[in-house]
């Protein structure tokens, strides 16, 4: 016990000095927990013919699948849909953003394992990230916190929850008639749940200014330039991106689009007509209204423009928010080669919009800048018409899969490296959405183990080209599976040498012959404490015969106190060793203190308001 508790400071003090990375910390804390192991005197420290087990446990196989599954979503561009919802409604508010974030994700929790929700709105929150700005070290924390919250709102919401009743089952048979427990229903902790989400999303709106990690911002690299930003560093060209409505009434009905281009310096890059929005469409083509235009030029030129045509220019984009998402879309680089079809050809001639899906917004020869837009050196060109030459340069807004075809295209040479090159598949999502459905139906109607039924959507989502093994392989966050399975170990020799049942006997002692509500505090605060250095399964095992035991004793309710050990191992906010924390850390690039600075005050509130809640209803 005392090689035991000396490991666990170690461990502790590992984790919050960061001297070396967190999870080559779990692999030493691992390696060291088998070698001692092998001295004399300790050879019930663990088994070492079981040490590696960690790698096959159920948490762990559920978290790679569960990150399979999430990967397969998120390859049919569903998730870019989800993400595009959140946003119409949060804007790019983050005081908006996060309460209906972290609101989802805790519902959903609450239905399937909260690592689960996490894992399958990382990639949501990632792009909701990069779109509006908000660090996504802002974003990940809220959301992380909320899906452990949620799991406290119904009784298969989270592990220890639903091992509640049996063990409730199993105290009955050393209790008297008079007192025996009633099992919970499913909805019995609801409100004690519901509460605790929104105590979580207030807490991160009154406090998350102060208590969430600072950063500069999303790292876009990968996700193209912004347009805007691009256009005026790299070519001079001061243009913004606008959304204007065009009104049935509207003079501009009938017009051609390259005239207006034209006429008015600036580019009509995509329409919205009838419910279908068009970024290829021919130039040559005429205006319909009512409709929508995607518009670049300078702010002063568009308003002119739309204050001569009876437009209105919204302040935001709205149908072409998805359009232009930097994951979806963006500028790109492409030279014309020496051997190229394309030379001596203007792009009206060759329908270049249509034909290539990209929209042509300049093209740099030499040491001159052609486009439809003023540049700070030079008048507008109706580029539509300047034959290509070899060596041309064209900036071009494209979508990212049309990009990828141009690679393969010998007539261009693609000079953007930085965008997203996998390829969505979202003619599989019919596929995608049945194998999840398959998933979390066996989830939540049958008794087959949790890893076995996320690995069974993951299997099928490969078997059926959702995505292929190698990209599955790459959804994996290893960095997350080796940090939990090398601490299942750790937990394990807490539990297995008597260390948690001494240390539970002892503070029971001290507690002995306190007020009631201090008893149920202190059993509160130690299955809050042995949550963070062992599995919550196994925290709430071993202290709910415990629990019970002492209400017996005290005159109180043993149901209550066995739902107070159940509802507090959920409280793992402080260090990373919950699945969810684990899964949040790395892509937030959250360090352990930035763990104990915002979950140190979220456990303390989750204390309060779960023995309100509880001592409330029951």
């Amino acid at each position: 016990m005392g090689v035991v508790c000396t490991l666990l400071a170690f461990t502790v003090f590992l984790f919050v000095s960061e001297i070396i990375r967190i999870d080559l910390s779990a692999i030493l804390v691992l390696v060291l927990i088998g070698l001692l192991s092998y001295a004399p005197g300790l050879e019930n420290l663990a088994d070492v013919t079981l040490l590696f087990d960690g790698f096959a446990s159920n948490a762990v196989i559920s978290i790679i699948a569960v990150m399979i599954v999430g990967a397969g979503l998120d390859k049919t561009g569903i998730m870019n849909k989800v993400a595009a919802v959140i946003l119409k409604y949060g804007g790019k508010s983050e005081g908006r953003v996060v309460p209906i974030i972290s609101g989802t994700v805790g519902v959903i929790s609450s239905f399937m394992q909260n690592v689960g929700a996490a894992a399958l709105f990382l990639p949501v929150v990632s792009r909701i990230s990069t779109r509006s700005g908000i660090p996504l070290s802002r974003l990940l924390m809220p959301m992380g916190f909320c899906a452990i919250l949620g799991g406290t709102m119904t009784m298969v919401g989270s592990s220890p929850l639903i091992l509640l009743n049996d063990l409730i089952l199993t105290a009955n048979d050393s209790l008297p008639a008079s007192q025996k427990m009633e099992p919970f229903g499913l909805f019995s902790v609801t409100p004690i749940g519901a509460v605790l989400i929104l105590t979580g999303i207030g807490y991160f709106l009154l406090l998350g200014r102060w208590v969430l990690p600072e950063a500069e911002g999303p790292d876009n690299t990968g996700t193209g330039q912004g347009t805007q930003e691009y256009l005026q560093r790299v070519y001079g060209l001061k243009a913004d991106v606008f959304e204007v409505v065009v009104p049935e009434d509207s003079p501009l009905v009938g017009e051609i689009l390259a005239d207006i281009n034209h006429e008015n310096h600036l580019y009509i890059i995509s329409t919205f007509y009838r419910g279908k929005t068009s970024m290829v469409q021919v130039l040559t083509a005429e205006i319909a209204a009512p409709c929508r235009l995607a518009i670049v030029g300078r702010r002063w030129e568009v308003e002119k423009f739309a204050e001569k045509y009876g437009l209105n220019v919204l302040p935001d984009l709205d149908i072409f928010v998805e359009e232009f998402a930097p994951t979806n879309a963006g500028v790109a680089e492409v030279v014309i080669t020496p051997d190229s079809k394309l030379i001596g050809k203007c792009p009206r001639e060759l329908l270049f919009r249509k034909t290539y899906g990209m929209s042509l917004l300049a093209i740099h020869r030499g040491e001159e800048t052609l486009s439809h837009v003023e540049t700070e050196d030079h008048e507008s060109t109706q580029i539509g018409l300047e034959k290509f030459q070899a060596g041309d340069m064209l900036v071009a807004h494209t979508r990212w899969d049309n990009l990828m075809r141009i690679k393969r295209d010998p007539d261009f040479v693609v000079v953007t490296t930085d965008f997203p090159q996998d390829e969505l598949r979202p003619q599989k999502v019919g596929w995608a959405l049945a194998f999840f459905a398959i998933s979390l139906s066996l989830i939540l109607f049958t008794d087959v183990r949790l890893s076995l039924c996320l690995l069974t959507g993951a299997v099928g989502m490969m078997l059926s080209r959702v995505l292929s093994v190698d990209e599955a392989y790459r959804a994996v966050g290893w960095n997350t599976v080796f940090l939990l399975a090398c601490l299942i170990p750790l937990g394990q020799a807490v539990q297995n040498t008597g260390t948690a049942a001494w240390i539970a006997q002892q503070i029971m002692i001290i507690l002995d012959g306190w007020p009631l509500w201090s008893l149920q505090t202190g059993i509160a605060i130690l299955a809050t404490a042995f949550s963070l250095v062992m599995s919550n399964v196994g925290a709430t095992v071993l202290l709910v015969p415990l629990a019970v035991s002492i209400a017996v004793a005290a005159g109180g309710n043993p149901a209550v106190f066995a739902l107070t050990v159940a509802i507090s191992t959920s409280n793992s906010f402080i260090i990373p060793t919950h699945q969810v924390n684990a899964l949040i850390m790395g892509p937030a690039g959250y360090k352990v203190m930035d763990f104990v600075r915002s979950g140190g005050i979220m456990t303390a509130l989750f204390l309060v308001v779960s023995l309100l809640m509880i001592n409330v209803i029951y």
